[in-house]
This record gives C-alpha cells, structure tokens and sequence, in this order.
C-alpha cells in the first residue's frame, strides 16, 4: 500500500502583533524629530485652513443671524426714490398715519433730516461736524427698531415740543457725552438738554459692510414739533419703519407704495433690512469655497511631502529593512510598519491643524464679538482628510520597502 502524500505544514500565524506594530512605526518616527515635525506641518496648515475657513463662515454667519433675529424679519423701511424729473421725491406729511392703517401693519415709526448741526459748545467750529446729523424722530422708534437706551429716556409727548435731544451712541461717542446730568448741546444756534443715550442700532459691529443703520448711530433726534418751530423743518418724513405681522410682510411690502403715496407710488422705494444681511451671507460662501480650495491646495502639497518624507526613509532604512526580512519579518508586516508611520504623520498633523483652525476661529470670533461657531464636521472632516491623505501618501513607500529583498537590502547597505 503507498504511503500517502504528507500534507503540506500550514503557514505559521504572523507574530507580529498591532502593539508591535504601533511601537516600531513610533521609534521609526521619533528617531527624526525635526523631519517628523516639518512633515506634518503641511498637514497642519491644511487642515488648520479648511477648520478656520469653516469656523469663521459659521462664526460669522451665527452673527448675522443673531443680527436677523434681533432686527426681525418682519420689518420694511420705507423711503422716497426718484421723482419723475430724476431729483428726490418727497414722501407726504400723513404717509405715517396712512401706512399705519394697513391691517397686518403693527407699528410705524420715522425720522426726517433737519438742517441744523449739533455741536458740543458754541468754541467749536460749526464746519467740524464730525459726520453727526439732526433727525426728527417719531417717539416710538426704538420699540420699532427693537433698540435700547443706555442712559436716560426717549423722546415723549412731554418732550417734542422742546429743546429736548437724544444722542445716539456714535453721536454721544464723538460730542463726548457720557451720563444724563443736564448737559447741554448746541443744536443750530439752540441749547438743547440731553435726555436720552442710545445704544447701537448695530449691535456695535464694525463691519461696514452690515452696518444698515449707522446714520441713526450718528445722529442727534429731537422733537418735529419744535424742529418745525425753531428750524422751520418741514414734517415730510424721510425715512419710514414699518413692524408687521410676519405671515404678511410681502402683502405688505405690495401695497404701501400706494398707500404711502397714492399720486406717485412709482417713487416710493421699500426694502427689507435684514435682505441686506442675507445677501451678504450669501456673498460670502464665495470667498469661503476660495479659501476651502488654498486649504485644500495646502493640504495636497502636505501629502506629498508626507510621501517624499517616506520614499526618502524606505531608501535610507534598506538595511534595517533587509536584517528585519532576514529574521523573519514578512513583506505584510514590512508594509504595515510604514502605511503605519505615514497615518501616524498625517494624523499627527491633522490633530495639531484641528487645534490651530479652532484657536485661529475662537480668538478672530471673540475680537469681532461673535458666537464661536466650529461645526463638527470642520473637526470630523479634517481628522477624516488627513488619514485619507497619509494612506495615500504612506502606500507606495509601503510596497516599495516591503518588495525589498533581504539579500539585496543588506547587499546595498
């Protein structure tokens, strides 16, 4: 009887452990310390952009909606546009009272230009105006434009038919008025007491851009009854605001320019404020995809060096390759060891661009007065990106140095 076959021995399980794994691709790191640190540095500025560029987008976008909300939506401002003659229209006398007759309309308030300056004393020249105007104001525009008083009171019925003023937060910045204690004011040629500070209508931004009612910040409001007694101002309102219900605020917006001024709607010209903020937002996301392209510009120039960095340590490590392969080790294994160093090398530098696009958002929200806004997917997606970035960048070095021959590796070293 033939003997049978012997079976062939089956192939012995690797040895070489994960742990082992890890702790031979971190010696293979830390061995070059400054080499490891200028590789994932690429990484980092990548990363560290594409987190910023988020950050900052809904940093500043949490703003403006911060803005919308505190403006609200339902509010419409109303002004006249060009008359027919190409020169500014006037809107009528009663086009408050008639706007405000408007069913779903819940207030309605405005301001008109007086000719007149304020000034701080009479020493000062009436031609240094410091970009401050005198408006006529209705007495409930702040409740209209969801404002606040710093200091003092508003305008009433106990004050519009005298030399009463309210400074509103730039104007009382630049005159250098502090507190309500009786000071006074040169409004003309007239001494008007200060009885009100307001506070920003603009949430005190400095962005020129979202700024919609800076002209309020910069002036100085009194009665129209005594504007129209000492500086013979007309009571033609310039500028209307309008609070509505908001289920009907296009209802709205289509009929007040008939309402406003039935012989020449043409020339009468409502917009939305918070349109204005929108639009920005909208305008925005243009120069964030530009900013996310140079991240991720930075990000692929990270790779490659990544790449170059393991090319570059697969040929000065031949002999160290070689002695491993001729121990033993496995052309798996050999491949493990440096996939593994180059994800450790880009995780490194996603971890440290994490942190810096966080930090770079936090301290430019917090200097504008904004909420710090990081989405997750700003810290998910770039953690993601850079382990994507060392795989590739770690493959080919991989097999290149794990189709390394032992004889040959050691022959060369």
């Amino acid at each position: 009887m033939a003997n049978p076959t012997p079976a062939k021995p089956l192939p012995r399980s690797s040895s070489f452990r994960i742990a082992d794994v890890l702790g031979t691709a971190t010696a293979g790191l830390t061995a070059r310390k400054l080499r490891t640190a200028l590789s994932a540095l690429g990484i980092t500025i990548g990363i560290g952009a594409m987190v910023a560029v988020l950050g900052l987008s809904r940093s500043g976008s949490a703003a403006l909606e911060d803005r919308i909300a505190a403006l609200g939506t339902n509010l419409l401002q109303v002004s006249a546009g060009q008359g027919f003659g190409g020169g500014d229209a006037t809107l009528p006398e009663d086009a408050v009272a008639t706007v405000g007759r408007i069913g779903p309309v819940n207030s309605v308030s405005a301001v008109a230009t007086v000719d007149a300056n304020v000034l701080l004393n009479d020493l000062v020249n009436p031609s240094q105006t410091g970009g401050l105007s005198v408006r006529t104001a209705e007495t409930n525009l702040v409740e209209a434009l969801n404002g606040s008083i710093a200091a003092g009171r508003f305008l009433d019925d106990a004050t519009v038919d005298v030399p009463a003023v309210v400074l509103g937060s730039v104007a009382a910045e630049r005159l250098g008025v502090s507190a309500v204690d009786g000071t006074q004011v040169l409004v003309g040629e007239e001494w008007f007491t200060v009885i009100g500070i307001l506070d920003s209508f603009d949430d005190q931004t400095d962005d020129v851009e979202t700024t919609l009612f800076a002209d309020l910040d910069r002036a100085a409001f009194i009665g129209a009854d005594i504007a129209e007694e000492l500086f013979d101002a007309a009571r033609n309102p310039e500028t209307i605001y309008v609070r509505t219900d908001p289920d009907f605020i296009d209802d709205v917006l289509n009929v007040i320019p008939n309402t406003a001024d039935p012989e020449s709607p043409e020339e009468v010209e409502v917009v939305r404020p918070t349109d204005a903020l929108e639009a920005q937002e909208a305008a925005s996301s243009t120069f964030d995809n530009l900013f996310l392209g140079l991240g991720a510009v930075a990000l692929l120039v990270g790779g490659i060096g990544i790449a170059n960095v393991m090319v570059i340590a697969v040929i000065e490590r031949r002999n160290e390759i070689g002695l491993r392969r001729a121990l033993g080790a496995t052309r798996a294994h050999i491949r493990r060891q440096f996939l593994l160093e180059a994800l450790l090398l880009s995780v490194l530098g996603g971890v440290a661009g994490v942190l810096l696009g966080s930090a770079v958002t936090a301290l430019w929200a917090n200097s504008q007065g904004w909420r710090v806004v990081i989405p997750p997917e700003a810290i998910f997606g770039g953690l993601v990106a850079a382990i994507a970035i060392g795989a590739l960048a770690g493959l080919y070095p991989a097999v290149r140095a794990a189709r390394l021959a032992p004889t040959e590796a050691l022959r060369s070293s």
